[in-house]
């Protein structure tokens, strides 16, 4: 008991103004290379800034999904250590910029994304493709599936909602691979929302339909954003599955050293986050969940949420920064 306290101490520490700290740092940095076409720049700006908020906090973290594994990311590799020791042992998913190229582009969508759990809650998983279905809170238990077809699947959303599956919007990559699904799904009659990028901020909209106008998530991104999409549906609800590409011999292998028996094994939302969660998003380019950064002539403007699972806490911060010195 006493370890659970402890560690629920810890995140209760970090729940706001400190987590948000984190993401408001990584999109000032790559916000002021938005619209430049440099995509690496920005992230590794976004990097470099999450990675150093994130050693002032009192926590004695692991990266569990980041950027890459520890032969081919710098920094914030999955692995690394983070924190200043000194706090609750937690797991940690991040994304410095969730959608880098949208980000380059000055496009709607892109994102500063952490999500903080207790240690061993959160899915150790090899960066590779994940394929993910997602919908918003208010279904019945098991109203969508990874095994089940694209059709039943629309079929079965809009039987729940009660609405014509016209009414019904499904949210896809636009990626050559998705050809099939989006013919597929656009045979049901239901509409699709196609991005070039950002899948966190698509399985989020899930969340609330009547805003985004998004009621399902479908299709294959990254693993990372996987676990940090599971992240926030488990603190604000909804329902998510998610099954690794692990389809090379490869793959497989750094599975396995990673814990993963399994290759063919469906996750639910609760098995890639399960226990107290913390998760926090800052808007770097304005889109349908956050406004983007603002610079102003005295003054940095952000908009962040932070969410609790344990408490389904859903707060928004819109921050007027006037100390521009801790960005630089």
């Amino acid at each position: 008991m006493a370890d659970t306290h402890t560690q629920s101490s810890g995140l209760d520490r970090i729940l706001t103004l400190e987590i948000a700290r984190v993401t408001e740092r990584a999109a000032v940095a790559a916000a002021r290379l938005r619209g430049h076409g440099d995509e690496m720049a920005a992230d590794q700006v976004a990097v470099d800034a999450m990675r150093s908020e994130l050693n002032r906090l009192p926590i004695d973290g692991v990266v569990v999904i980041g950027e890459g594994e520890r032969d081919e990311a710098p920094m914030l590799y999955i692995g690394e250590e983070v924190g200043n020791r000194e706090g609750a042992k937690v797991d940690i998913a991040l994304d410095p910029l969730e959608g880098t190229t949208i980000c380059a582009k000055n496009l709607p969508n892109s994102l500063a994304v952490i999500a903080i759990a207790e240690k061993g809650s959160l899915l150790y998983a090899p960066d590779v493709y994940m394929d993910k279905i997602a919908i918003g809170p208010g279904y019945p238990a098991n109203t969508v599936a990874l095994e089940a077809s694209a059709t039943d699947n629309i079929h079965a959303v809009a039987r729940a909602k009660g609405v014509a599956v016209n009414q019904v919007t499904a949210c896809i990559l636009d990626r050559p691979r998705h050809a099939r699904l989006i013919e597929e799904v656009r045979a049901t009659g239901a509409a699709i929302r196609l991005i070039g990028d950002g899948d966190v901020a698509g399985v989020i909209h899930t969340t609330d339909p009547d805003e985004t106008g998004i009621d399902i998530y479908i299709g294959i991104g990254g693993a990372p954003e996987g676990v940090l999409a599971a992240a926030a549906l488990r603190c604000i609800g909804g329902q998510m599955q998610g099954r690794l590409q692990l389809n090379t011999d490869e793959k497989v292998a750094r599975a396995a050293k990673m814990g993963i028996s399994d290759p063919n094994k469906i996750y639910t939302m609760e098995e890639m986050a399960s226990g107290d969660v913390l998760f926090a998003a800052t808007g770097v380019t304005d889109g349908n969940l956050l406004h983007g950064v603002r610079f102003t002539r005295d003054a940095i403007i952000t908009h962040t949420i932070v969410m609790r699972s344990s408490s389904r806490t859903v707060r928004e911060i819109k921050a007027r920064h006037q100390d521009l010195s801790k960005f630089d």
